[in-house]
């Protein structure tokens, strides 16, 4: 069965990101997510320690809602962190925070820690920097893979990120890592600029077992059925290909943060149930 999720912030984050939706404090957030009939909330944070992780269970327990991811989108955004900073220093904390988040994925149940920004941009040579990531990654994913936790790579669009655009690389990537507790997390807004289909990215990754998770948006970043990209077609290939894994919300704030998430709710819940998904 696929699950709804939705991008939320939590409270330590420094600045407002710009994918994280929904607005109030963070038990005003649970509490919308799951009058909006979402399954999970994707949690936006830059430093776990600094959370009440056992009122956060207690919150979500009381909405009957998951944490489908763990997400490090803010670290670069809003905290400078990054894994490939030219900074040894800042690269060594960014390092650090990552074995954070696995920490808090496995104390809230999440299964997945997203890597999208926060792997950082390539420093010299790109090779030199694709090897190093992937030895960091490496490395953390015999961490996790201990705490049943699995790492998704996130491919970004070349305005975004300078290393891994689309699925193809992607998957190229992983097979530098060469463990299992590492796959890819697919964006359908990065999909609309990288990619030459909006289904064959997807089943690629499913053929290869590597597609652990999902972020939603349409090509102009707001909710699905708000732009161009084909979601039907989307959703029917993850439907036949058996994915029964999470889609969450990670895009702008438009009109609004609540109607973005809104929106996102209604538009895939009703496309699902059309094609008899779930």
């Amino acid at each position: 069965m696929i699950k709804l999720g939705v991008a939320i912030q939590t409270p330590e984050v420094p600045k407002r990101v710009p994918v994280a939706l929904l607005e109030g404090s963070l038990e005003e957030k649970i509490h919308k997510a799951a009058q909006l009939g979402y399954d999970g909330v994707e949690l936006i944070t830059t430093d776990p320690t600094q959370l009440n992780q056992t009122h956060l269970k207690k919150e979500l327990a009381s909405r009957g809602l998951a944490v489908s991811a763990v997400a490090s989108g803010g670290m670069a955004f809003a905290a400078g962190l990054t894994l490939l900073h030219p900074d040894a220093a800042t690269a060594s904390l960014a390092e650090q925070r990552l074995y954070e988040l696995i920490d808090l994925a496995w104390k809230v149940g999440a299964e997945i820690v997203s890597i999208g920004t926060f792997r950082g941009r390539s420093v010299g040579d790109k090779e030199r920097s694709l090897e190093r990531l992937a030895d960091i990654l490496r490395r953390a994913a015999v961490y996790a893979a201990e705490k049943n936790v699995r790492l998704a790579l996130e491919p970004l669009n070349r305005f975004e990120a300078d290393l891994i655009h689309t699925t193809a690389e992607g998957l190229d990537f992983l097979r530098r890592i060469d463990h299992p507790a590492v796959g890819l997390l697919i964006d359908s807004f990065h999909v609309n600029i990288e990619e030459r289909s909006w289904t064959q990215p997807y089943l690629q990754a499913m053929q290869a077992g590597r597609l652990y998770y999902a972020h939603v948006g349409d090509n102009n970043r707001w909710a699905p059925g708000q732009g161009l990209i084909d979601f039907p077609a989307i959703l029917q290939t993850l439907c036949q290909a058996g994915y029964d894994g999470w889609l969450s919300a990670e895009l702008l704030a438009q009109p609004d943060a609540d109607s973005a998430a809104r929106l996102t709710a209604e538009y895939m819940r009703k496309n699902l149930k059309e094609i008899a998904c779930n």
